[in-house]
This record gives structure tokens, C-alpha cells and sequence, in this order.
């Protein structure tokens, strides 16, 4: 089996995470460019990935040298992400709460006034993600067209890229990385109220404080992880919505409080996977998972989109039902790397559903989903464009 498996649909996963889910959910095949690799289909088996430090980023003995983001295992990843939560963490998040819906009220409404038909990733999915972002380091207004540009930059494929692709994403990478010392370095001259200053007040008695280094890093995996992650978010969960109301936004979506907070934890989950899967992980020594001998500097892919579909977690599990019984949502992974920004993700989400549901009650798609193209790199995918009228 090699890998992509072919989707029926832009937002029905592969019959062959069914199929190997119930029969080999820890299962042998081949990645796009022909290594061997074991593909994680079941929520229990998927669980046990993400929580078990024998997993590592890297391979045994493999560790990138001069890596200062937190895409790194052991003892420096846990240093790092003690004194990132310090200013990472909900509280700072929440204040960034009434200028995330204050932004996709603004944007719905200018989309309102210029009438339809519109495209809801550049008219509303990519603005939120970008500006929130932009003010979360303190980015220029008069930049931000230079810093849209190279949000994309950490998106490729860094471990099964072609040769071509992985040079390509390095040079991007650097260049992001640049511009990232650049706002630290303003920020340093002058702090404001925003996360970057934070991160760069932060200091821990046993951890000491953040390098430079592991500051231009970690805004540059905010920039590439945050801008991408939630346009995508955004687009693919209104894309969910319209066509589980057959076209039009459903009734369930435009509810308030804890009601739309079901809505967008349901969507989250029907897309996730579709719209990111963990990075890959290494075996750091043999093992046995699931039954089955897992050998040392094995790569393991955890998928999500199959993960999330597993009747024995979640009953009825293709269907949408907004307030679902359900053991712990995975979208942001699990264990060690759980991703520091989802309560910035879910919160981004949630304000546009939230100024779609007041500013456009009667939004439609055009066409189907089937119409949809997508964009696609090594990490994220979502619409390109979401054309909708009203």
C-alpha cells in the first residue's frame, strides 16, 4: 500500500482507513517516496503514539543539530514548552477573544456590504488568521503583506520531500527565521502587550529565559503553524457546515456559548486529519504497539482522519452531532506535543462561524463541494477558495 490513498470526496476520508482500522490498525506501507513506514488508524492505537516518549520527532541518535523550535523531543522540548505555556497559555489567549470577533465581524460585514457572490478564505478564513497572528508578534500593519508571503514558509514536507522540495523549504524556512529576528528584535527595544513580548520577558528560575535563537524559532512556528492551520480551519469547518445543512448554514451552527462550542468541536473533529496530521514519529527503540513488533527508527503516521472515525470511541462516527459523547479530542494531538495553540485555534474558529451565523444567516455555497479546489502542502490542507453567495 503506498500512500496517499485515493478520497472519494474533498471531505469523506479514504474507504482504506475502514477497512485497515478494523482489520490492521497498526499497518505496513509506503510513503509517497517509496520508504516504508507504519500507517496508526485506531483511536487506541493513535493514543498510545502520541503519549509514549519511545516516540520521538527524530530518529534514534538523529536529533537535527541547531534546532531551537519545539519540534524536538526530550529534556530541551520540555524546557522549551515550560517557558513557552508561561505566556502561551489560555489567559493569554482569552484577551486576544474580543479582537478575534471584533476582526470577523468587521469582515463579514465588509463582505455584507460589497454583496454577493464572495470567497470566504480571502474575504474572511485568511484576514482573521493573519491578523491575529500579525498581532500576536507584533507584526506592522504596513507589513503585513511581506509577512503573508512568508507565512507559508514552514509548510512542505521536511521528511518525505523530495530533494528538490526539502532545499525549497529550508531556504523558506530561513528567510521566515530572519524575519522573525526582526520582530523579536524590535520587540526587545520595545515591548508591548502581546505574546512575543511575553515570551521574550519570560524567565524560570531552573529554565533560565529564551535565546534569541529560540525565539526567532518559535515566532516562525507560530507564523507557519497558526496562519495556515486556522485559514484552513476556518474555510474547511464553514465548508462542513453548508454542506451538512445541504448547502445552507444549518441551524445548529448558529447557535451561542457552549451550543457553538459543540459545533465547532464536532467540525473540528470530522476535519481534522484533513487539515493536518501529526508530524511523523520514530520509534526510539523496539516496541510493541498493538500487537504488533514495531522495530527501532521505525517512522510511524498517525492518522487523525481515521483516528476520529473509530466506532469504538464514537458511536454513529461519520455523522455531524454537535455535543457527541466522546472520549478526548485528538486535533491538537496528544501527550508531549499537544499543540500549545489550540485555544487560539479553537477561539479563531469559533468568531467566524460565530459573525457568519449574526452578519449572513442566509449564506449558500455555489455549486457543491465536489467544486471546491483545494491547496495542498506537507502538513495543512483546505479550500483555496469557498465561493458562497447569500
Amino acid at each position: 500500500m503506498i500512500l496517499p490513498f485515493d478520497r472519494p470526496g474533498p471531505l469523506t476520508p479514504p474507504p482504506e482507513y475502514a477497512r485497515l482500522r478494523e482489520n490492521t490498525p497498526v499497518a505496513r506501507v509506503r510513503t509517497p517516496d517509496g520508504r516504508p513506514a507504519w500507517l496508526v488508524t485506531s483511536y487506541d492505537a493513535a493514543v498510545a503514539v502520541l503519549s509514549d516518549r519511545r516516540f520521538g520527532l527524530a530518529p534514534p541518535g538523529g536529533a537535527y543539530p541547531g534546532n531551537e523550535t519545539l519540534f524536538q523531543d526530550g529534556e530541551a522540548h520540555a524546557r522549551l514548552r515550560r517557558l513557552v505555556s508561561k505566556a502561551f497559555g489560555p489567559r493569554a489567549i482569552e484577551a486576544l477573544r474580543a479582537r478575534a470577533e471584533r476582526v470577523a465581524d468587521d469582515h463579514v460585514a465588509a463582505l455584507a456590504r460589497s454583496g454577493p457572490p464572495a470567497d470566504l478564505v480571502a474575504g474572511l478564513a485568511a484576514p482573521i488568521s493573519i491578523t491575529v497572528i500579525g498581532e500576536l508578534l507584533g507584526v506592522d500593519p504596513g507589513d503585513r503583506e511581506r509577512f503573508r508571503d512568508l507565512a507559508g514558509a514552514g509548510g512542505a514536507d521536511f521528511v518525505f520531500g523530495d530533494e528538490e522540495e526539502t532545499a525549497r523549504a529550508a531556504r523558506a524556512w530561513e528567510e521566515l527565521t530572519a524575519y522573525a529576528a526582526t520582530l523579536v528584535e524590535a520587540r526587545r527595544a520595545a515591548p508591548a502587550a502581546d505574546l512575543l513580548s511575553s515570551l521574550i520577558a519570560v524567565r524560570d528560575t531552573g529554565d533560565g529565559r529564551l535565546g534569541d535563537g529560540e525565539l526567532a524559532a518559535l515566532a516562525a512556528t507560530i507564523v507557519s503553524a497558526g496562519h495556515l492551520s486556522a485559514r484552513n480551519a476556518i474555510s474547511t469547518a464553514v465548508l462542513r457546515l453548508l454542506v451538512e445543512g445541504d448547502g445552507h448554514w444549518p441551524a445548529e451552527a448558529a447557535g451561542t456559548g457552549e451550543r457553538l462550542d459543540a459545533v465547532v468541536e464536532e467540525a473540528l473533529r470530522l476535519q481534522s486529519g484533513l487539515t493536518g496530521e501529526p508530524f511523523p514519529r520514530f520509534a526510539q527503540t523496539g516496541l510493541d504497539l498493538a500487537g504488533v513488533a514495531i522495530a527501532a527508527g521505525d517512522p510511524v503516521l498517525v492518522r487523525l482522519e481515521a483516528a476520529h472515525r473509530d466506532p469504538r470511541r464514537f458511536a454513529d462516527p461519520d455523522a455531524f452531532l454537535p455535543g457527541r459523547a466522546a472520549g478526548p479530542s485528538l486535533v491538537f494531538g496528544h501527550g508531549p506535543h499537544y499543540c500549545l495553540g489550540a485555544p487560539l485555534a479553537r477561539l479563531e474558529v469559533r468568531a467566524a462561524l460565530a459573525a457568519l451565523a449574526r452578519g449572513l444567516p442566509g449564506l449558500r455555497l455555489i455549486g457543491t463541494a465536489d467544486d471546491v479546489a483545494w491547496t495542498r502542502d506537507g502538513a495543512d490542507a483546505g479550500p483555496a477558495a469557498l465561493h458562497v453567495t447569500w
